[in-house]
């Protein structure tokens, strides 16, 4: 993969077992070393491109989870991680569940798995890195026309 630039992830666990959050700080050490990707994780919003979602979406988060999101600096893309915030999971018909992640935000790519599997979450950044890139060009692109057109 040819990786113009690093992407930053941001990682974020809504109302999860943590089954899934330990997927994904596996994925992020040595053994599995997502990292090699040329993804790089953070703690901001304002810095990150690649939002990294697990858990399920309820009322509390909800507001936690849309206010990231429009945090985030254009072009970004959304990953729901596990099934409990693809589809909400064994949870979705509880009272205190509202879904998954595509409740509150648009998301782009799905993994899911209970707990998600490093392998599957490493596929699931690598398709994120791919489509972060294609959005980045287009992003560019765009801004290079309305360059042209000012002058």
């Amino acid at each position: 993969m040819n990786v113009k630039r690093s992407p930053w992830l941001l990682h974020y666990d809504g109302s999860s077992c943590n089954g899934c959050d330990i997927e994904v700080l596996a994925s992020l050490t040595p053994v599995y070393d997502a990292e090699r990707l040329g993804v790089v994780n953070t703690g901001d919003p304002m810095q990150a491109d690649i939002f990294l979602i697990t858990g399920g979406i309820n009322a509390q988060n909800a507001p936690v989870v849309k206010q990231l999101y429009d945090q985030m600096p254009r072009p970004k893309v959304v990953v729901a991680v596990g099934v409990c915030a693809c589809t909400g999971g064994v949870f979705k018909d509880t009272y205190n569940i509202l879904g998954g992640a595509d409740t509150v935000i648009p998301v782009d790519i799905y993994v899911p798995g209970c707990a998600a599997r490093p392998q599957s979450i490493i596929d699931g950044i690598i398709q994120a890195v791919a489509l972060f890139q294609q959005r980045s060009d287009e992003h560019d692109e765009l801004l290079k026309n309305q360059k042209g057109a000012n002058v």
